[in-house]
């Protein structure tokens, strides 16, 4: 009664199905760990936003790589803005999604070191190449309370560096960079600065990152493992379908004819 099942057809098909269930179960775990990151991401957001701010130099040092353990963690610094080596970094965007730069100023603290400031996003000046109107950072001593970030790279942010970009613009907010254009000692990663708020509200201050939302991973990792029950169950179905047209075939008196497993 089985032996349509050796049909090639038929090989192919359970084949086929066999191949597909590994696939779809990994699939699904693929999908549960994307779940299980954002989780731990968003609690890790949540508790470093909460945290009450530390001097920036509590967790970070010249050549320091900020873990992703203090990322987001709210930190204080006191000195004075160093303005005549500020910058801005090229592609950003804000809220709106609208493309701009992003103020990037060194603070010189009181020991000599120093600490960048992303102060915020702006617009674009006549042109992207055309450095823009940047709102005047505080003269004199100023506290800034902002979340502490590691520095960017090509391969931790995708971004890629450029040559000949136009003066005092940059792609990668990157401490040892900008200590090499400086001349001074800089403290690894930088602050985005959340108070005091500017002026107007301009530059920008960056929003908050999200740690509300956990996407629809784990929705599609049990869609994929329904998938994968529902192989063998298809699979059944359409043996006994096939099985129930033979015997009704041979039931008429026709002869028994090999059918596709559609």
């Amino acid at each position: 009664m089985y032996r349509f099942l050796l049909s090639r057809q038929w090989v192919i098909l359970t084949l086929f199905a066999l191949v597909l269930i590994p696939v779809m179960i990994e699939l699904g775990f693929w999908q549960f760990h994307r779940h299980e990151h954002r989780v731990a991401q968003n609690t890790l957001i949540a508790n470093n936003l909460k945290a009450k701010p530390v001097p920036v130099t509590d967790l970070t040092s010249p050549g320091h790589s900020v873990p992703r353990a203090d990322f987001w963690r709210q930190v204080e610094a006191t000195g004075t803005y160093d303005t005549a080596h500020e910058v801005v970094v090229r592609r950003r965007t804000n809220s709106d999604d609208k493309v701009g730069f992003h103020v990037l100023t060194p603070l010189v603290l009181g020991d000599g070191r120093a600490v960048l400031v992303n102060r915020g996003w702006i617009p674009f000046g006549e042109d992207q190449r055309s450095f823009p109107d940047i709102p005047a950072a505080p003269k004199g001593e100023v506290t800034v309370t902002g979340r502490l970030k590691a520095d960017e790279t090509t391969g931790s942010s995708g971004i890629k560096e450029l040559n000949d970009l136009p003066d005092r613009q940059v792609m990668l907010i990157n401490s040892e960079q900008r200590a090499r254009s400086l001349g001074r000692t800089v403290l690894g990663g930088y602050i985005e600065q959340t108070a005091p708020a500017a002026p107007g509200d301009s530059p920008q201050q960056i929003p908050e990152p999200d740690s509300g939302s956990i996407g629809a991973h784990m929705a599609y990792a049990v869609q994929w493992w329904l998938f994968t029950a529902g192989v063998p169950v298809g699979w059944v179905i359409l043996v006994r379908r096939e099985t129930r047209d033979r015997a009704a075939s041979a039931a008429r008196g026709t002869p028994e004819r090999e059918k596709t497993a559609a």
